[in-house]
């Protein structure tokens, strides 16, 4: 990590912050590297995030935050207060009063805060400059916050709360304070200790699949408060694409980077379910043609086969866990009109040369085994007659529409580029795999990067 944050330092603009996600096991050595690397003077919050409630069931102290490490690169950052909404409690408490109207308002302080201003010392007067009687009321301390002008305007505006005796006359030996309008308020300043965002249940519409996704939610927060619009918003470790997401709805300019290609694929398909017209991007190094495949098939034959499965649209088998895949590289599933359950459907990725009838036989045995409905083999080249033969001899998934699909598919990665083949099943219901994304209302984005 210590590498990975010397370059984002060294590419985050003055005016720029760092937020670093982490869980407590982990928060207390990432701070001093990142002391190290930002200056102690620049760390502004340690963010608690409780993500979760306790169990009755825990054994010990139950872990239910994480930790958000909030650093500048100097000390002229961006910054955006955020607020979180008025509890009913808070407006029982806070916003006792009520004009003749009929809006609650409470009362905010009047007197002149510490440092320059109205509290500065007069060197005439010897008093500070908010100094002055103002309708008979003495003033604060430190003096008024405001001269005698804008105490004027807000008089004007009704904004003067004057106290009174119960008799109604002036009560001169108390303050005058602002009235501060509930329907005016922005709700109240949000503190370091962030309980307001649920993390993603299984069962919400916002999970896509993707094991450590964030809520939209927490990236759309922090995002929020560090920057403003048309500013650049860079995710170095994207996952499945939240901070990007966030940013794109916020209209930011923004960069995500990835190591893995089926994390850039579910982002892209993430973004396009998302933002369906007017979103432009650039995905760069992933392959775009058959010799960048084979390059890539050549460097590491597992990121190609991950990438090869994405090209379907279906998962890693066993999440991405390298070694003894029985045969199989991914699985994909569907639903069929009037058929209960979800239907498997297998594939095989061939990232090397020398394709054999065998390999053919292999998926075939393959999906049997699986009690799958369809097998999917995936190769860099072209299959052999004996190949399409064997494929043929499979049979059909007939469909309770009446459609036939070939059990075994035939698909190679220059068709799949191309968009000349596609991996061909019943799709009544297409998001069992990675969920869509909900539609953004304000999907739109007039420059690309």
């Amino acid at each position: 990590m210590a590498n990975r944050l010397l370059q984002l330092h060294r590419v985050l603009k003055p005016t720029g912050s760092l937020y670093l996600h982490c869980d407590p096991t982990a928060s207390h050595y990432l701070k001093i590297v990142l002391d190290g690397v930002f200056g102690k003077e620049n760390f502004q919050s340690e963010i608690t995030w409780q993500r979760t409630a306790t169990h009755n069931d825990a054994q010990k102290w139950p872990s239910i935050s994480d930790v958000l490490l909030f650093y500048s690169k100097t000390s002229e950052f961006k910054w955006n207060p955020q607020h979180r909404p008025q509890s009913d409690e808070d407006i029982e408490t806070r916003y006792r009063y009520t004009d003749e109207n009929g809006r609650r308002f409470r009362l905010g302080p009047m007197d002149a805060p510490e440092g320059g201003g109205m509290s500065a010392i007069n060197k005439k007067t010897g008093k500070p400059n908010g100094w002055y009687v103002w309708k008979g009321y003495q003033p604060p301390e430190k003096g008024w916050r405001y001269s005698p002008e804008t105490m004027a305007e807000l008089d004007k505006e009704g904004l003067i709360h004057y106290p009174t005796k119960k008799d109604g006359s002036p009560d001169y030996d108390k303050r005058c304070a602002k009235k501060l309008y509930l329907d005016e308020s922005k709700g109240a300043v949000l503190g370091n200790i962030w309980t307001d965002i649920s993390p993603i249940q299984a069962s919400a519409a916002e999970r896509l699949g993707y094991p450590t996704q964030k809520p939209v939610a927490l990236l759309e927060r922090i995002v929020s408060a560090s920057s403003d619009e048309g500013d650049l918003v860079l995710d170095p470790f994207c996952g499945c694409g939240t901070a990007v997401h966030a940013a794109q709805k916020l209209n930011r300019q923004w960069v995500g980077i990835d190591i893995t290609h089926l994390a850039i694929s579910l982002i892209e398909k993430r973004l396009r379910d998302a933002f369906k017209t007017g979103l432009e991007f650039e995905t760069h190094g992933t392959p775009k043609d058959l010799d960048a495949a084979r390059d890539l098939a050549t460097r590491d034959k597992y990121q190609f086969q991950w990438w090869a499965v994405s090209l379907v649209e279906a998962q890693p088998f066993q999440g991405k866990k390298k070694g003894a895949d029985g045969g199989i590289d991914g699985l994909k599933f569907f639903h069929d009109v009037d058929k209960a359950g979800a239907r498997k459907i297998v594939v095989s990725v061939k990232g090397g040369g020398n394709l054999k009838a065998d390999d053919i036989r292999s998926i075939m045995a393959v999906r049997e085994r699986e009690s799958a409905e369809i097998a999917l083999f995936i190769s860099l080249e072209e299959p052999t007659r004996g190949m399409i033969a064997d494929a043929a001899s499979a049979g059909f998934y007939e469909s309770a529409s009446g459609k036939k699909f070939p059990r075994v598919q035939l698909l190679t990665i220059e068709g799949l580029l191309s968009g000349k083949q596609r991996a061909e099943h019943p799709d009544h219901q297409p998001d069992l795999n990675f969920k869509k994304a909900k539609a953004e209302s304000n999907a739109a984005q007039k420059t690309l990067l």
